[in-house]
This record gives structure tokens, C-alpha cells and sequence, in this order.
């Protein structure tokens, strides 16, 4: 037998649902079987009919009352009117039996054969019916005597038992459709509990992953902006400062050449200041100046002109194809990658000429920088000189990074990135 998902916890909540209908029903069966069975005596004693025989009153009905009397204090004590189902058809039975009997001494018991009903609504949809027509010839005795006597009063019998029977049993179908329907609704509503805890326990659940992913975005944000700052210092500063060095170390060596020792200190000058600008702006997450006033290519162009001044290396720019504007994350990073390759030449090539040569191809953006030094091993500095953080740089944007050289030869580092960011990309 296949079990519905969540069964157990329905069944629970049905069963805390009470029908108000049945809840009235259970009221009435603990408190009218006493209270009618006393009125029912004491008019039948008080004012007997002539249908039996004073005898039979005395020794039949008066221990048959005192029966019943016992028997449903018993009912109402013990099971406060409501005998579980497994006793509930013995204790109609009895009912029905001792009802049928009083009657039989005396009609006016026949006001307490009427709480059969409520007990026959409890033996449910296979005896219900049943249960309702056994109290209906019993109260129909009530009202016209038994049949047997003559033939007068079995035909009256007959009418008002049929008369009775066909209005029990009308009310015994409507009352069978309204229970179903109340277990119908019960086992609804039931459902519908169960599918508002599962959803208080999703949102709980939602509400605690919610936290948790924001406590890791928030983890990753730390994590990214301190990438982006320790890329920026490397772009910035420490580029900076290793031109203000070098400007330095060149003043000393022409200290008896005033003219190369004021040029010198001047060019160390302004790269101090340039720096300072930059750290000011990539604290706060700005584009490169250059950027800011020009387009990719013309602030390549003005980057090698500075750098070509600083280094004494001759420096070229070139743009081939149509160049258009694309996203500021993207020219930001190709400019922080020919300014981290240009620093490399300067510090590590020993070059004569540098060349950058920016493409513009239909759906990526190429930016080649070539140089004549001596080259390197790109297996051993796979991560040196820059490289990793080039990387980096290019991967957040969907970029990719490529080193060609060999010693002797120079080197060429080709940076490509799609011109179509996505925006999801652009942002991390």
C-alpha cells in the first residue's frame, strides 16, 4: 500500500479537527439518553396507555427502566456518551432491543427510542443506514402501537412506518453526503496545514541560506576588493615607486651634470605625483586618469609616450581595425595589463624598442605587447613578473592572458577579451 508523502503529519492534523456538526452530535449523546429515559418513565408510569396490562408494566417495565437507567449511566460515566467504535454497535444494539421492548409495555417511550438517531450516525456509512431504520420502526410503533392487534392498527403501522422510513432514510442520504463532505473538507484543511508548516519550514530554511550566502557574498566581497587593491597597488604604486627609484638612482649618477640631474629629479617628481593620484583613485575604485578624458587607444598612446620619456625606450602604439567604445571594466583592464607589461620591459628586458598594437575584431578586443629584450622562460616565470595578477585581471572579465619568449629573443604578451562582457562578469 503506497503511502502519501507527509501522510502521518495529515492524519495528525485531521484528527485535531473537530466537525461541529459531530461535535454537536456527541454533546446531545451524553446528555439526552438520561434526561428522556426519566421523562419517557415517569409520563408512561403516570399516565399508562392500554396497551399492556398492568402486570406487565410492573414486573417488565419497571426493572427494564432500572436496566436502562444503569446501562446508560454506565455509557455516559464511563464513555461520556460516545462508546469508541469498535462498542458502538453492541451499545445500539442494546438501545435499539430495550427501546423496542419499552415501547412494546408503553408509547411513551417512544421519546426515548428518538436517541437511536444519534447513535446510528456514529456507526458510519456501512451500517448507518441501517441503524436508522431500526429506529425508525421503533419510534413508528411508538406512534401507532404494534402491529398484530387488528387490523387497523397494523395498516396504521404500516403507513407511518413506510412514512417514516422514506423520511429517515432521505435524511440518511442527505446526512451521508454531508459527512463525506466533512471529512472531505476536514482532510483539506488538513492538507492545507500541512502545506502552510512546510512552507513556514521553507522560508525558515530560505531565510537561514539567505544569511548564509550573504555572509559569503559579503566574505567574497573582502576577498575581491582586497585582489582589487593589492592589483592596484602593484599597477600603481609599486610601479611608481620602483620609476622614482630608478629616477633617483640616475640623479645620482649625474650629479656632476646638472642639466641630466634636474631632468632626473623632475621626471621622479611627477611620477610621485602621478602615483599619489592613482592610490587616491584606486581607493576609490576609479578608472586610470588617462581613461577618464580619452579613449583606449589614445591613452595607450599617452601611457608609452610617459613611459617611453621615463625608461628611455623607444615605444610604439598601433590600432588596427574600427575601434569602439566598450565597457569601462574592460579598457581599465587592458590599460592596468600594457602598463604592468610595459613596467616588466623596463625592469627586466633590457629592450631597445616596445611595440603595442591594439585590435579591434569584430567580437574581441586583442592587445599585443611586443618588445626586443632578452627574453625569458614563460615555463619558469609563469607567475613572475606580473603575470598572475594580469591574469586575474582578465578572468574577471572573461578575458584570457598568453606570454611568448624564449632568451634571447624577447618577448610578445598578448591579452584578449570579448567585446560582448556580460554584465554578470563586468560586475564581479
Amino acid at each position: 500500500m503506497r503511502r502519501r508523502p507527509g501522510g502521518d503529519t495529515i492524519g495528525a492534523v485531521s484528527a485535531t479537527i473537530v466537525d461541529p456538526w459531530q461535535a454537536r452530535l456527541d454533546r446531545m449523546r451524553r446528555i439526552l439518553p438520561l434526561p428522556l429515559l426519566t421523562l419517557s418513565a415517569v409520563t408512561g408510569f403516570a399516565l399508562p396507555d392500554d396497551q399492556s396490562p398492568a402486570w406487565t408494566r410492573l414486573y417488565v417495565g419497571v426493572p427494564l427502566v432500572a436496566v436502562s437507567f444503569v446501562w446508560w449511566t454506565v455509557v455516559t460515566v464511563r464513555f461520556r456518551g460516545n462508546p469508541p467504535p469498535r462498542l458502538l454497535p453492541v451499545v445500539f444494539a442494546g438501545h435499539v432491543a430495550l427501546c423496542a421492548v419499552l415501547v412494546w409495555i408503553d408509547r411513551s417511550f417512544g421519546v426515548f427510542a428518538y436517541t437511536g438517531f444519534l447513535f446510528a450516525y456514529g456507526l458510519g456509512p456501512r451500517w448507518r443506514t441501517a441503524g436508522f431504520a431500526a429506529t425508525a420502526l421503533v419510534v413508528s410503533a411508538s406512534l401507532s402501537g404494534y402491529p398484530g392487534r387488528n387490523a387497523g392498527q397494523t395498516f396504521t403501522y404500516v403507513v407511518v412506518a413506510v412514512v417514516l422510513l422514506a423520511l429517515v432514510l432521505n435524511s440518511a442520504t442527505i446526512t451521508g453526503r454531508a459527512v463525506e463532505q466533512n471529512q472531505e473538507r476536514g482532510r483539506m484543511i488538513a492538507e492545507l496545514a500541512e502545506a502552510n508548516r512546510r512552507l513556514a519550514a521553507s522560508m525558515a530554511e530560505n531565510a537561514d541560506l539567505q544569511a548564509t550566502v550573504l555572509a559569503q557574498a559579503r566574505e567574497a566581497g573582502v576577498v575581491e576588493e582586497r585582489q582589487r587593491l593589492a592589483g592596484e597597488i602593484h599597477d600603481t604604486l609599486a610601479q611608481g615607486l620602483a620609476g622614482i627609484v630608478t629616477q633617483l638612482e640616475a640623479a645620482e649618477h649625474s650629479s656632476g651634470q646638472p642639466g641630466e640631474w634636474s631632468r632626473h629629479l623632475t621626471q621622479a617628481r611627477t611620477l610621485a605625483r602621478d602615483s599619489l593620484t592613482e592610490a587616491r583613485r584606486s581607493v576609490r575604485a576609479l578608472r586610470p586618469e588617462q581613461l577618464e578624458a580619452q579613449s583606449l587607444p589614445e591613452a595607450l598612446e599617452s601611457l608609452a609616450g610617459t613611459w617611453s620619456a621615463g625608461s628611455g625606450v623607444t615605444a610604439e602604439v598601433e590600432t588596427t581595425g574600427t575601434p569602439v567604445r566598450t565597457h569601462a571594466d574592460v579598457e581599465a583592464t587592458l590599460f592596468r595589463v600594457a602598463q604592468e607589461a610595459l613596467t616588466n620591459v623596463a625592469r627586466h628586458a633590457r629592450a631597445h624598442a616596445v611595440r603595442l598594437t591594439l585590435t579591434y575584431l569584430d567580437d574581441t578586443l586583442l592587445l599585443d605587447v611586443v618588445d626586443d629584450g632578452v627574453g625569458f622562460d614563460p615555463v619558469d616565470r609563469a607567475d613572475g613578473y606580473g603575470l598572475a595578477g594580469m591574469r586575474h585581471r582578465l578572468t574577471r572579465i572573461g578575458g584570457a592572458l598568453t606570454v611568448e619568449s624564449a632568451p634571447g629573443y624577447g618577448s610578445t604578451v598578448n591579452a584578449s577579451v570579448p567585446l560582448d562582457v556580460p554584465r554578470a562578469e563586468v560586475a564581479s
